[in-house]
């Protein structure tokens, strides 16, 4: 039976159930269920694996104890299970991080988690059928990636607008172009439900991980920080399953919550999708520098990764036209980035990588802290032979990428095998500098082709309407920056006066 099959069985079974509201509540329901199956069958191989196993929360909690068995416990007393001991013995559970990480993580997990469902018998259902699932069998182990595919695809049904699913080509090619190194930290500032984190653990596996020590050293890599509960929850059951025994360096909290200057800069390779076209709440703009203060999200974490990098570390990072082509604070970013930073890649991508999710187009900029910019190589990334747009039903595939991989040399010689070509050109910092940091420049290569084609028409007027709000969003950002900097002055001319 196939993942999707099993995910949408349960989810009929869910919609019986009167406690559970609408799709987002389903999914929150599956996850913690996903969560603690997960979680028992790695239990299983740490026990048969090591000889001074103790369990991290008491024993009866463990899915094998009391989910595993199809007769097992179900109706009233399932209910009371788990609505009267392992809901408030898991959120209540003690469990210090440095003590018994693998608890710390339970009760993270269980931090915001609910049990929506009022019908132990539909709740047994939902059980039997996740344990349809071997998660101790590798193959099965690799559909979590469908499985939380599918949850992301249903959220974004479910109209829980933000949560963008990078799709699987461009994780892999961003990954495979910062090359990240056994020993070296590795971040996601925003790690949604892990794919950058899982693709990047994968890549150091399979490239330079020889001996037991090294994985260990590998499990200790990787860090994260999610601000939503649903993916959180997703992201920590995702590295479970790839092998990660204790995923408590992926936090649950909002990484732009704490002031930019208590950063330390130790972050070797940084691969993220940052939440864009978002504002964020009231007073997180004050963590950072009073000149670069805005409450859009992707210019926070824009600086933020600028900062936590340390020297020569690396970074590639998907965001929108918006930020290339944006004034304001957004020119005082990019500056900062090419001062700082050699930011030598910027590919941009064509419309529908994102769809469903968004129609906003995209880029991937790569940049290495350490060294200022000298000059900008861009790379248009052409649709395939054949494909005029993206979508469900034609995803975009890695292997469009290896015309990238081929052309893309090396930066210890300064990308000197780099050639011009239909698709790549090089601007020099001094002409970025004379067009005031706008990075949208258009590939001198291409001429514009007239088109009559109505699905190409209709596209395009999708994307202008959604740079129109784009824009506007914008300008709301930057006059909102101006007033709230007219506000700070004021406010200091009349501190001075008093003084």
């Amino acid at each position: 039976m196939s993942i999707s099959t099993v995910i949408k069985s349960i989810q009929d079974i869910m919609r019986k159930d009167a406690g559970v509201d609408g799709d987002a509540q389903r999914l929150g329901q599956m996850s913690w269920l996903l969560f603690m199956k997960v979680f028992d069958a790695q239990e299983e191989e740490l026990e048969f694996e090591l000889d001074d196993y103790k369990a991290p929360i008491p024993e009866n909690y463990l899915w094998r104890n009391w989910a595993a068995d199809p007769e097992g416990i179900t109706g009233e007393e399932l209910l009371d299970f788990v609505n009267d001991d392992l809901f408030p013995d898991m959120k209540a559970l003690n469990a210090p991080r440095d003590l018994n990480p693998r608890g710390f993580v339970v009760k993270e997990a269980f931090s915001d988690a609910y049990n929506y469902m009022k019908n132990g018998t539909l709740l047994r259902q939902v059980i039997n059928k996740l344990n349809e699932i071997d998660f101790t069998d590798s193959q099965e182990r690799h559909l979590f990636g469908d499985i939380y595919e599918q949850i992301l695809r249903d959220l974004q049904s479910a109209g829980n607008a933000g949560e963008f699913y990078t799709p699987r080509a461009v994780t892999k090619f961003i990954v495979s172009r910062l090359d990240p190194k056994l020993g070296e930290n590795i971040m996601d500032p925003a790690a949604g439900t892990g794919g950058f984190l899982a693709c990047s653990f994968d890549h150091v596996k399979d490239n330079y991980v020889k001996t037991t020590e090294d994985h260990q050293t590998l499990q200790k890599q990787i860090h994260g920080v999610e601000k939503k509960q649903l993916p959180h929850l997703l992201c920590i059951t995702n590295m479970m399953l790839h092998g990660i025994e204790v995923p408590s360096q992926i936090r649950h909290g909002n990484t732009l919550n704490k002031p930019l200057s208590s950063w330390d800069s130790d972050i070797d390779v940084i691969a993220t999708n940052p939440p864009f076209g978002g504002t964020e709440e009231d007073g997180i703009e004050k963590n950072f520098p009073a000149e670069m203060q805005t409450r859009e999200t992707a210019d926070l974490f824009l600086q933020l990764i600028i900062e936590v990098l340390r020297n020569k570390g690396r970074a590639g990072v998907v965001l929108p036209d918006g930020t290339l082509f944006g004034e304001g604070v957004k020119t005082k970013i990019k500056k900062l980035l090419t001062e700082e930073c050699n930011l030598h890649t910027i590919v941009r991508l064509p419309n529908g990588v994102f769809n469903p999710y968004t129609g906003i187009k995209t880029n991937i900029l790569f940049f290495t802290k350490g060294q200022p910019t000298k000059d900008v190589w861009f790379y248009e990334h052409p649709y395939p032979e054949g494909v005029k747009n993206y979508n469900k039903g034609k995803p975009m595939k890695f292997e469009e990428f290896q015309t990238e991989i081929d052309w893309w040399g090396n930066e210890e010689d300064g990308f000197a095998s780099r050639v011009e070509t239909n698709q790549a050109w090089k601007v020099s910092i001094d002409d970025i500098i004379a067009r005031n940091f706008n990075l949208d420049i258009k590939n001198p290569y291409q001429e514009e082709v007239e088109v009559h084609d109505p699905e190409e028409l209709l596209a395009t007027y999708q994307q202008q309407q959604t740079q129109i709000s784009e824009l506007r969003l914008q300008l709301k950002n930057i006059l909102g920056d101006a007033l709230m900097s007219t506000a700070n002055s004021q406010q200091d001319d009349s501190e001075e006066e008093r003084g």
